[in-house]
């Protein structure tokens, strides 16, 4: 019988099993695996057996779980449960779904080689029982190890998410209290408010902006919220950045210079998210550029795309830095204010819109950002008083 079997040679087979187990690629196996994984499996198998030559031979399921391959009944079953911590553990220890399978593999393997080395026959119905416990072993284990696996991955999103929440309280906190310090100093009388402390007050509240800003963006885009595109004028759309940079440029003591754009050029695009972009590398280049240099913002086609364009005057770039520094909370300079999200929202904001961000370095210079989108062109309009199509 094969209970018999299993019996008078279980350490042989678990033997054959560590060696199969060893033999696999990193990361190795553990001692608790090799003593806790397959040896139970093949305990309760025996256990399987010798309860079905009894004259209950159906109390052989609380063992092994029922043949229908039943949930609930697979999983309460002795082992169900010892499956389903062997899939967890292999989960923890770094092990892929695959080598879950794999050790139930081993020992089915093992059984089949050495019944066929010793001639030793087995009945169909002790086939059918061997069957029944692989499958309830490995979908439980594999259960097991997908439960673990979600729990992990859920685990590192909330921390992910505590962090990103976490940084931005942070940030938010100091800028609001320079604001609120710089406010009560003003209202008081002591000084003006076009001075020092009017100045304060500005980089704060621009600070407030641009933190705000950049997390609605990012906001948008994990939640996958449908992108409001529509066609609209790349020089309509660079003097309202202008606009709202100007301020932020005389904070930060550099001169702002933004070329005229052909009013016949236009982007198909959600135009909040690429206001984000461009704002976000606007932020970027006046926290980097050197004290009373320029930044340049420039709009313009090549063929048939868009080229939206950053430059500053930061010195120029580390090896390396042009290929971390899209990274998130990343943070390459020596100013440290932030949390290091700016460039990542940025490069995010411009993909959704079906476009690239790039980043080309100016040695000792600077550094150029570069938003590349679709071209296209503002529809014209029959203007009356000269019968002519101007452009809208």
């Amino acid at each position: 019988m094969m209970h018999e079997f299993l019996t008078a040679n279980r350490m042989e087979l678990i033997h054959r099993c560590r060696a199969k187990v060893s033999q696999r690629s990193a990361p190795k196996p553990t001692a608790e695996e090799l003593e806790d994984g397959i040896p139970l499996f093949l305990d309760q198998l025996i256990k399987t057996l010798r309860v079905e030559q009894t004259t209950e031979p159906m109390r052989s399921r609380k063992v092994s779980g029922p043949s229908s391959g039943g949930k609930a009944e697979s999983e309460s079953s002795e082992i169900g449960q010892t499956a389903a911590r062997h899939g967890q553990d292999l989960l923890r220890r770094g092990f892929t779904v695959e080598q879950v399978v794999h050790d139930y593999g081993d020992l089915c393997q093992a059984i089949t080689d050495l019944a066929s080395e010793s001639g030793t026959p087995f009945e169909m119905d002790e086939f059918r029982t061997l069957n029944r416990c692989l499958d309830n072993g490995i979908a439980v284990a594999v259960a097991g190890f997908n439960h673990q696996r979600d729990f992990v991955v859920a685990n590192k999103q909330a921390l992910a998410e505590n962090e990103r929440l976490g940084f931005f309280a942070h940030e938010l906190r100091n800028l609001l209290n320079s604001a609120t310090l710089a406010l009560t100093v003003i209202k008081e009388g002591h000084v003006a408010l076009n001075g020092a402390m009017g100045d304060v007050l500005d980089r704060s509240m621009v600070g407030m902006r641009n933190l705000i800003d950049g997390s609605l963006s990012m906001v948008r885009m994990t939640a996958g919220m449908p992108l409001q595109q529509r066609l609209f004028s790349v020089a309509d759309f660079i003097a309202e950045v202008k606009l709202s940079a100007s301020l932020e440029a005389t904070i930060n003591e550099c001169a702002l210079s933004v070329s005229d754009v052909d009013p016949r050029l236009a982007v198909e695009a959600d135009r909040d998210l690429l206001s984000s972009a461009v704002g976000n590398l606007l932020q970027n280049a006046f926290k980097f550029t050197h004290p009373k240099s320029e930044v340049t913002l420039n709009a313009h086609a090549v063929a048939d795309r868009i080229l939206i364009e950053v430059q500053d005057h930061c010195g120029g770039l580390a090896p390396g830095d042009a290929e971390k520094m899209f990274l998130p909370f990343t943070q390459m300079g020596e100013d440290k204010t932030g949390i290091g999200l700016g460039l990542s929202i940025a490069r995010r904001s411009v993909e959704v819109n079906e476009g690239t961000l790039s980043v080309r370095d100016v040695p000792g210079a600077g550094c150029v950002f570069t938003i590349d989108l679709p071209r296209h062109s503002m529809p014209k309009v029959f203007s009356a008083s000269s019968g002519l199509a101007a452009a809208s």
